[in-house]
């Protein structure tokens, strides 16, 4: 049941070319920067990531992203990385840009051993009629469209609307970063660095959690307890200083009135 592992590399133990990997976090916030940096080191590429974004420049994904070692990307948000954008348009980079409440679910139902679920989110749009543009080659000319998805109609409470399938999204590996976990894996997620980490760990066939900080099992209320140890593999404590570097997206200043 002690599932704290000794080192970063024992961490993404396992994890190989060309895997699918769900990644916690929004922009920067509650993003697994330490084991992002370790697939690096360690070297793995091909990688197919499923993230709310990719990073910025030089930080979170992107680091993955500048190294080109990521193949093809699944995400809702891309617009605060340059390179992420010449990968795209140059035919580097295979994309597929997916509604933002849309992903969540599809790494959620993956979670919960659903094959899909049926919304009305995207019909009549690209994203069920199919089109969207996935890959383009050097020329910026698409080469690869998303394919048309399965609709039907449903009614509910006497409405009858059209709906689109979603298929649901398993990972080979999760990576998140949480604030607090006990040796049993049960994790706390700081305020809103929560966002994608618990969908994205319920994802992955395997779930790696860096922590914060680590108590010992019994130590956490079980009403605090943001996601549950059973989706958790294997967990890496973070040294103070790696847990206390933290990056700003965005830094937003108002000048003094008294100057």
């Amino acid at each position: 049941m002690d599932k704290v592992v000794a080192s970063a590399r024992e961490a993404i133990a396992g994890l190989e070319n060309g895997m699918r990997v769900a990644v916690g976090g929004f922009g920067l916030c509650g993003i697994p920067q330490v084991l992002i940096d370790e697939v690096h080191a360690a070297g793995v590429e091909d990688l197919e990531v499923v993230s709310n974004n990719c990073g910025v420049d030089g930080w979170g994904l992107g680091v993955l992203l500048d190294a080109g070692r990521l193949r093809r990307v699944i995400a809702s948000y891309v617009g605060e990385n340059k390179e992420f954008a010449r990968q795209y348009l140059q035919g580097e980079l295979e994309v597929e840009l997916t509604p933002q409440g849309t992903l969540a679910e599809k790494l959620r139902a993956a979670g919960a051993g659903l094959a899909g679920f049926w919304t009305r989110t995207g019909v009549g749009t690209l994203i069920a009629e199919g089109g969207m543009p996935w890959r383009h080659d050097a020329e910026g000319n698409v080469t690869v469209e998303s394919p048309a998805k399965e609709t039907r109609e449903f009614t509910m409470l006497d409405e009858t609307h059209e709906y689109v399938l979603e298929e649901s999204l398993p990972c080979d590996f999760a990576l998140v970063r949480a604030a607090v976990a006990d040796r049993h894996g049960n994790l706390v997620f700081n305020k809103s660095a929560q966002n994608f980490n618990p969908v994205a760990a319920m994802a992955g066939r395997v779930c790696v959690a860096e922590v914060e900080q680590l108590v010992e099992p019994g130590e956490i209320d079980p009403d605090e307890v943001d996601l549950p140890g059973v989706y958790v593999q294997r967990l890496l404590v973070l040294t103070e200083e790696q847990a206390a570097e933290k990056r700003i997206e965005k830094r937003t200043v108002t000048e003094s009135k008294e100057a």
